[in-house]
């Protein structure tokens, strides 16, 4: 309970920053939230933020961890900060607008489905899902479920919810932003995968061959 409390205290707090950097951006509360689509962007976030206390994970550096690979968290921390704000500004000041109030329900229901494509591989994994690049004890490779297919469901997850996002304040500026977050992903990946393969060997590499990354048949 007190472990839940705490997770709930930071996802609160960091939930807070976040929303609170979109609504500045926005020209403040009452512009905000005068637009249903950016309306629906707060109650599908605080939502996901909700479910995430409940599905697991953690930022455990377990057995063995790339810790080369620290560099992306500040990285898509810094991206993620930018993408609360500039979105919410550019609607505001009408920079690069898209089309209307369509883009923005497409940016809802895209942020919908890709906070729950990433939060389900946390569910699955529990305590073995770290937001480390680490092997956790008595990590086991899972091929099953969405793992038959794609070898990185959650960030596929992370990259159609920062779309979302972006869409629904109808500016190009929100889908560059989610661009930014695909190479420090990219490496992400490959931290990833070669951390697998030196654990895993050959079971690894064959389950590898015959998956995709994030999109079957694209890469």
């Amino acid at each position: 309970m007190r472990s839940l409390l705490v997770r709930a205290l930071v996802a609160a707090l960091l939930t807070g920053l976040y929303l609170g950097l979109a609504i500045l951006g926005g020209g403040g509360i009452d512009a905000f939230f005068s637009n249903s689509a950016r309306t629906a962007v707060v109650v599908v976030t605080l939502a996901l933020v909700v479910a995430s206390l409940f599905v697991g994970g953690s930022l455990s550096s377990g057995v063995r961890e790339d810790r080369a690979n620290r560099w992306v968290i500040p990285v898509l921390v810094a991206i993620g900060l930018l993408g609360a704000y500039l979105p919410a500004w550019a609607d505001r000041e009408g920079v690069w607008r898209l089309d209307g109030d369509a883009v923005r329900w497409l940016g809802v229901a895209l942020l919908a489905m890709g906070g729950a494509l990433r939060l389900w591989p946390v569910a699955i994994l529990g305590r073995r899902f770290s937001g480390l690049v680490a092997i956790q004890p008595g990590h086991e490779l899972l091929t099953t479920g969405l793992y038959s297919r794609i070898r990185h469901p959650s960030y596929l997850g992370l990259l159609i919810t920062a779309l979302g996002w972006g869409l629904a304040f109808n500016t190009a500026v929100g889908v560059l932003l989610a661009l930014l977050n695909i190479p420090p992903l990219v490496s992400r990946m490959q931290a990833e995968e070669r951390l697998l393969s030196s654990e895993f060997g050959a079971a690894y590499d064959a389950y590898r061959a015959h998956t995709a990354r994030l999109i079957p048949g694209v890469y």
